[in-house]
């Protein structure tokens, strides 16, 4: 039974069965889910699911939870240390900087900018050019997505999915660095049109990010311990690089039709290939060989299911989120690895891989999955049915669905697999949905 959206009216009533399963069975659409604290579920193999604390705003009379702080929040990253969790606020053009343990707000880092900022500017590389703007490049608000840490949790990367003045988004946008021992940025840096999603290689010497809107990835040099020190390599370009001049007097949507859409983005375990999932164009996954003299496209492997939106690495399988049909699917590092060989002998810069994948069915709008410490599940944050569910990676079966806050996106683990926190950034033509960060126990 798939979770659905739960009537607002829910959220100030008792929890009890029979309204569990009213918002998982029975909800429209345009319902919103706010479940009570204290929602459990439990698998026959005894992993049990509680939604034990929040963070949210969209009611102030739950004094308990209220953060006015979050706004959109998009993505959430925990220390390395496990000591404080960054949660990137969309749309307050901010991120927020949490204590662990008490879940109190620590600090809140604006991504607000002016001429005053410019020390902090890496010099221009050269491959992003601005085409429609000549002045006050320095002034805008950074609109933070997702995050990646480096050199051991000593840096946090926040690429800004545009400018503020930037209506139409064709032209490049910028990334920060925070230095999370004082949480102040410490660098900025160029970036391509509409990045979204960051990597840092397993040796932690390259960064990079995939650009939404022109089929390009960015690659920087971070090897140095000295932020002064990193600088941008040659991007890559998956097929061939978009060209925009739009009218700069309306916004454009660009959410949709932005060639290849370029999102999820990893390295191999060993750093030899990136993989970049494609969206957008005819789907796939565009292979990226790292350690060919100033890196190299192979082209891209076909043989998943289309609409890739996350993937990650947990043993020996690359395992994927399929957004829109709402699957998780993986395949073996050793078939993986055939594939790429296959592929660097094709000469339509294609490779299907034909066999060896695994599906499991799981809510619509599959986003965010992470693993837990040894791989035994992945959790998966679900858009459209608002529910946290749970792949048991012995079966490649869904055992639990946890419903959650409407429209969850992004997710991480601690270390320990015990804690889970999910942003659910919901959408503007319902309202009150969203702008609520849950904590989940997880129970083995």
């Amino acid at each position: 039974m798939s979770a659905k959206f739960c009537n607002f009216a829910l959220m100030r009533l008792h929890l009890c069965i029979s309204a569990i399963l009213f918002c998982i069975s029975v909800a429209s659409a345009q319902d919103i889910c706010h479940p009570e604290l204290g929602s459990s579920v439990a698998s026959k193999g005894g992993l049990r699911l509680t939604l034990s604390d929040r963070r949210q705003n969209w009611d102030m009379r739950e004094k308990q939870t209220f953060t006015p702080s979050i706004i959109s929040p998009k993505s959430v990253n925990i220390h390395p240390d496990g000591s404080k969790f960054y949660v990137n606020s969309l749309e307050g053009a901010s991120t927020v900087v949490f204590d662990a343990a008490t879940r109190r707000v620590l600090s809140k880092v604006r991504h607000v900018f002016n001429d005053s900022h410019t020390p902090l500017w890496a010099p221009p590389s050269g491959y992003y050019p601005f085409r429609h703007y000549d002045e006050d490049l320095n002034t805008f608000r950074g609109r933070p997505v997702e995050s990646v840490f480096t050199h051991g949790g000593r840096y946090l990367w926040i690429p800004y999915y545009r400018r503020s003045f930037d209506l139409n988004a064709q032209d490049p946008s910028a990334l920060c660095v925070i230095d999370t021992r004082t949480d102040r940025i410490v660098r900025l840096m160029e970036a391509g049109v509409l990045p979204k999603m960051i990597a840092v290689s397993p040796d932690n010497s390259r960064v990079a990010v995939a650009h939404w809107g022109d089929n390009t990835v960015g690659y920087i040099d971070c090897s140095s311990s000295d932020p002064a020190r990193w600088h941008h390599l040659r991007p890559f370009v998956v097929d061939r690089q978009l060209k925009w001049d739009l009218s700069l007097t309306e916004p454009v949507n660009r959410d949709s039709g932005s060639g290849n859409a370029l999102r999820g983005t990893v390295f191999t375990p060993d750093g030899r290939y990136l993989l970049v999932s494609c969206m957008g164009g005819m789907g796939g996954i565009a292979v990226i060989d790292t350690k060919a003299s100033g890196g190299r496209y192979l082209g891209k492997l076909f043989g998943m299911m289309p609409n890739v939106r996350h993937m990650i690495f947990s043993g020996q399988n690359l395992y994927l989120s399929i957004n829109r049909a709402g699957y998780v699917q993986r395949i073996s590092l050793s078939r993986l690895y055939a594939g790429i060989d296959a592929l660097r002998k094709s000469p339509r810069r294609q490779h299907t891989i034909s066999a060896g994948w695994q599906s499991a069915k799981v809510g619509a709008g599959a986003r965010t999955i992470v693993s837990s410490p040894k791989g035994r599940f992945i959790f998966v944050a679900c858009n459209i049915t608002s529910s946290l569910d749970v792949v048991d990676t012995k079966t490649m079966k869904r055992v639990l669905s946890l419903p959650l806050d409407s429209y969850p996106v992004g997710m991480d683990i601690s270390a320990d697999g015990r804690t889970l926190y999910v942003t659910s950034q919901g959408r503007k033509d319902r309202i009150p949905s969203g702008n609520c960060v849950d904590i989940v126990t997880v129970k083995y």
